[in-house]
């Protein structure tokens, strides 16, 4: 029996054209200047119009922290919700609600931290949403203590003589989750910002984007390796289905104890350079490109898809499962259920 649930293609479809306009509002966009959250906004809104989804189908559920201001500037259905509680909240809205295309907006610190339980499960469940995850690892609304991601040492209000912490590595722990989508990118390239938003869309799922973002109040320049023309080339490791994973002169092997390596390439190595398999079963190669930046210089740091595999979703198994218990079973009986022998008197 078919369950009634429809993915994100059979959302239904706008009457019409869409522009970036349509997807802004009236409300005054208040972050720090040169926050990084505004090339985010900025991508997402010329983003959604591809989608071709009607803005009264498209949801933005936020938590708490300087992104989770972000359904007030899209004009489409939002929530701004509690403190690490968004992937709860969107769980909800995604499994009662087939016809919404939800998408969740959350920081280091509100995902991470308060949240950290509810995003793994959202992850392992599976759920039919997008999860872009702002990480600029360090806890900006609340006026920069450290946060899950900050890097061991690091001098904060919070942490005058250094962070004794290990820092979370989001898309590790998003794999040791079982996600079935998870990706990096960065908040000032917007072509690859909005063609890894494109395949996060397109995936059935819970998708996981992190994105490296920038506050340059708090935390200015966490990631300028990543960006400055004279050291991003060697820094960046990007990342193609399909393609050899080289980068600046150099490949990534797998070394003789297993893990990954990156090496120069000449005629000895480049037999040994591993093609990038996205859609690959099993989740060990995925997991160890997670593991193959220095968490402190950001060399090598992979950016793009690194797994988008297929599960079933959540959503649908629990609509087939609705569906057999009234096909089954009959209409449900409340009142036989409060009234039948699995009870107890108490007094």
């Amino acid at each position: 029996m078919t369950a009634p649930y429809r993915s994100l293609h059979l959302v239904p479809k706008a009457d019409g054209p869409q522009s970036a306009k349509d997807f802004k509002t009236d409300q005054e966009v208040r972050w720090c200047p040169g926050c990084g959250d505004y090339a985010i906004l900025a991508a997402v809104q010329a983003f959604m119009p591809e989608l071709g989804i009607r803005r009264e189908n498209t949801v933005f559920v936020s938590g708490i922290g300087c992104s989770s201001r972000f359904p007030y500037y899209m004009n489409t259905y939002g929530m701004h919700s509690i403190h690490g509680r968004a992937p709860a909240i969107a769980t909800g809205l995604a499994a009662s609600r087939p016809d919404l295309s939800v998408w969740v907006v959350t920081g280091d610190g509100d995902a991470l931290s308060i949240g950290g339980n509810h995003l793994i499960h959202a992850l392992r469940r599976n759920v039919n949403l997008k999860i872009l995850l702002f990480n600029n690892r360090i806890y900006g609304l609340t006026k920069g203590q450290y946060s899950p991601t900050s890097e061991l040492g690091k001098i904060t209000k919070s942490t005058p003589m250094g962070s004794l912490d290990a820092p979370f590595n989001p898309l590790s722990l998003a794999i040791g989750a079982e996600a079935t989508f998870v990706a990096r990118t960065i908040d000032s390239d917007r072509q690859h910002l909005q063609s890894v938003l494109r395949a996060a869309a397109e995936h059935e799922g819970t998708a996981l984007v992190e994105i490296y973002q920038n506050c340059n109040i708090f935390n200015d320049g966490a990631f300028e390796v990543l960006k400055e023309a004279g050291t991003r080339d060697e820094a960046l490791i990007r990342l193609e289905h399909g393609r050899p994973i080289t980068f600046a002169g150099k490949g990534v092997v797998r070394g003789a104890d297993g893990e990954l390596a990156v090496v120069d390439l000449d005629p000895a190595t480049e037999d040994r350079v591993l093609v990038h398999d996205a859609h690959a079963a099993g989740p060990a190669t995925a997991f160890a490109l997670t593991r193959l930046a220095d968490a402190d210089t950001l060399h090598h740091t992979p950016i793009g898809v690194l797994r988008d595999v297929s599960r079933p979703v959540y959503d649908t198994l629990m609509a087939e499962q609705l569906t057999r218990a009234t096909t089954d079973r009959g209409p449900g009986n409340l009142a036989g259920l409060l009234n039948g022998t699995d009870t107890w008197t108490v007094g």
